[in-house]
């Protein structure tokens, strides 16, 4: 009974072990994009595929889109933010159909893949704001559990002697 009790939380702990990173097909991505070089240059930004990441500010359903404000950071290499890094500035995703906001709440993380289209004027605060804004093909919003710094991991290793 206790063995297997044991044996069930030793695979479940492999099995958390094994989850991976999202799988985002990068082969298309132009990692020099920005959203600061993209304000600098949007007619030669306009088309590329950009993989961008960080915090959500704000969620907004449109008519037939959702449009979510970020703030950005680098990508590690899970591609996920590093928040601990400098902010590259902010950027609009632009997601066909409804998004529900309380899943793409304020603070939580995300990365996503997509094509930047234009770029559109609002305001922080009182200063104007010109954001890039990205046509998302693909959106992962990270778990609020991966949100923490704590990390297990294990591992199983073969080694060769001669």
């Amino acid at each position: 009974m206790m063995t297997d009790k044991l044996l069930s939380l030793t695979l479940f702990s492999l099995l958390l072990g094994c989850a991976s990173a999202p799988d985002f097909d990068t082969s298309q991505v132009d990692r020099s994009l920005t959203p600061q070089s993209v304000i600098a240059e949007p007619e030669i930004s306009r088309g590329k595929i950009a993989l961008w990441g960080g915090t959500i500010l704000d969620t907004r359903n449109l008519k037939e889109t959702t449009q979510i404000e970020v703030l950005a950071y680098p990508l590690n290499s899970s591609e996920r933010p590093l928040l601990d890094s400098k902010p590259l500035g902010r950027f609009i995703i632009q997601q066909q159909g409804y998004l529900e906001p309380t899943n793409y709440a304020q603070g939580r993380q995300l990365t996503v893949l997509g094509s930047v289209s234009e770029t559109q004027s609002g305001k922080v605060g009182e200063t104007s704001y010109t954001y890039p804004v990205i046509n998302a093909t693909q959106l992962h919003l990270w778990s609020q559990a991966d949100d923490s710094n704590t990390s297990i991991h294990f591992g199983l290793g073969i080694g060769v002697v001669r």
